[in-house]
């Protein structure tokens, strides 16, 4: 398979700050590619220095060339901070970004796939910031680029209008378009990207398959636990041979497979153990996350056992088996 995009030990420095150092990277023609790591950890620099717009010490091609000699009707570019005219409509500027080139999707079409036909004639500043987001990305689109580029394409946008720009990205990925996608959200990015890398402090530290990050680095499935009860619930639980720790009011078990639940529930309840709910989960790319990043959920201690953090459902001992990963901080 070709490749759309090589980078070669790409490097970035910022004064006495490294922003990149020295990063290998290929993404392969047709292929979605999520870039995910910490804030400041290089994921827009790299974005930049892909698309020609940053200059970086090391190698870069797109498509063949380098960035900056690339056919510009074939590259589409959605940066994580885009401020178009403010007293144009939605319709306005897509046509007006649409003329910048020699062919482009028609405006209505565009205006359709990213879900603003209703707001197409409200100026850009009148519109919600997530509205303004789906502009941009319309913006970004209107040359049918067959690589694209989107920085955090989805922030600000609620959930409804998250799940349709994905249909709208996996719809053009199943056409054929290359896509290099960041994000902070694992659920984006799990559910997107063939491959990911994650960045931490400018070095491209994994890379592979969502499948193959989770399983090498995203732990057992675990089965959580809110209770006020946590030292005597993990004496209860190992017990009956559970591996389980504490933290605060959370109680975790580690390699417990869905049919061990009422077990575990069982044991609880013959030493007399209240709880207030049991949620049951498989490892996510946000354990990957997690786990070599090395961060904190915002409010609460990261657990060693898989960082799930109390309070993960709210109905009075409910048993809620999910294999649907936790969306992460947007």
């Amino acid at each position: 398979m070709n490749e759309a995009v090589v980078a070669a030990g790409v490097s970035k420095r910022y004064g006495e700050t490294v922003a990149l150092d020295g990063v290998d990277l290929s993404v392969a023609d047709g292929e979605v590619f999520g870039l995910i790591g910490p804030n400041g950890a290089g994921k827009t620099t790299l974005v930049r220095a892909l698309t020609g717009t940053t200059p970086v010490d090391g190698e870069i091609t797109v498509r063949g060339a380098a960035p900056t000699a690339v056919d510009a009707d074939r590259i589409g570019l959605l940066p994580q901070s885009f401020s178009p005219p403010a007293r144009l409509t939605a319709r306005e500027l897509i046509d007006y970004y649409g003329g910048l080139y020699e062919t482009a999707r028609s405006t209505e079409e565009v205006l359709a796939a990213v879900g603003l036909t209703d707001a197409a004639d409200s100026w850009y500043e009148t519109l919600s910031g997530g509205q303004q987001r789906r502009v941009c990305v319309g913006i970004a689109l209107v040359n049918d680029p067959d690589l694209l580029f989107l920085d955090e394409p989805t922030t600000g946008i609620d959930p409804a209008g998250r799940q349709s720009l994905w249909s709208l990205l996996e719809e053009l990925a199943d056409g054929g378009t290359t896509i290099v996608l960041t994000s902070h959200s694992m659920t984006e990015v799990q559910r997107l990207a063939d491959r990911v890398g994650l960045l931490q402090d400018g070095r491209l530290v994994a890379v592979g398959t969502p499948t193959e990050l989770i399983e090498a680095h995203g732990g057992d499935s675990r089965l959580v636990i809110d209770t006020d009860q946590p030292e005597a619930a993990v004496n209860a639980l190992r017990e009956a041979d559970f591996a389980a720790t504490a933290s605060h009011t959370t109680v975790v078990v580690t390699g417990v497979s869905p049919v061990e639940i009422g077990d575990a529930a069982a044991a609880l309840s013959t030493a007399g153990i209240d709880y207030g709910s049991l949620t049951w989960a498989e490892p996510s790319l946000e354990d990957v996350y997690l786990q070599l990043t090395g961060e904190q959920f915002a409010g609460g201690e990261r657990l060693d056992t898989g960082g799930v953090p109390a309070g993960t459902t709210t109905e009075p001992n409910a048993v809620t088996p999910t294999a649907e990963p936790q969306e992460g901080a947007e």
